[in-house]
C-alpha cells in the first residue's frame, strides 16, 4: 500500500504563490512497479473533485483548463516527491488539493491540504 504526505498549503492573498508538497512512500518513475503517475486534484466546497495537474512517466503533463499557465507541476525522483507550483492565484483556487498517485496494482489518495485565497 502506497502513503503519500501533503504539505504546503495554508491562506494566501489573491495574486500570490504557493508551492505544495506529496511525499510517497514508494519509488516514483523508477520502474514498472514503481509509481508511474502522479497528480493533483481539488475539490472546493459542493463541486466535484477536479483535476488540476498529472505527471506521467518521461515527464509528461497535464493541466485542467483552469490553471494552465498559472500552475506547474514537477517531480524529484531521489525524494519521491511531486510538487505542484501555483502562482497568480485566485479565489476561485480556494479549495482542498489532494495528492494521487497511480501504481501497477491501484491507486492511493493524500489526506488533502487546504489552500485559501482571500484579501
Amino acid at each position: 500500500q502506497v502513503q503519500l504526505v501533503e504539505s504546503g498549503g495554508g491562506l494566501v492573498q489573491p495574486g500570490g504563490s504557493l508551492r505544495l508538497s506529496c511525499v510517497a512512500s514508494r519509488s516514483i518513475f523508477s520502474s514498472a512497479f514503481s509509481i508511474n503517475a502522479m497528480g493533483w486534484y481539488r475539490q472546493a466546497p459542493g463541486k466535484e473533485r477536479e483535476l488540476v495537474a498529472v505527471i506521467m512517466s518521461g515527464s509528461r503533463t497535464n493541466y485542467g483548463d483552469s490553471v494552465k499557465g498559472r500552475f506547474t507541476i514537477s517531480r524529484d525522483n531521489a525524494k519521491n516527491t511531486v510538487y505542484l507550483q501555483m502562482n497568480s492565484l485566485k479565489p476561485e483556487d480556494t479549495a482542498v488539493y489532494y495528492c494521487n498517485a497511480v501504481y501497477l496494482s491501484g491507486n492511493a489518495w493524500g489526506q488533502g491540504t487546504q489552500v485559501t485565497v482571500s484579501p
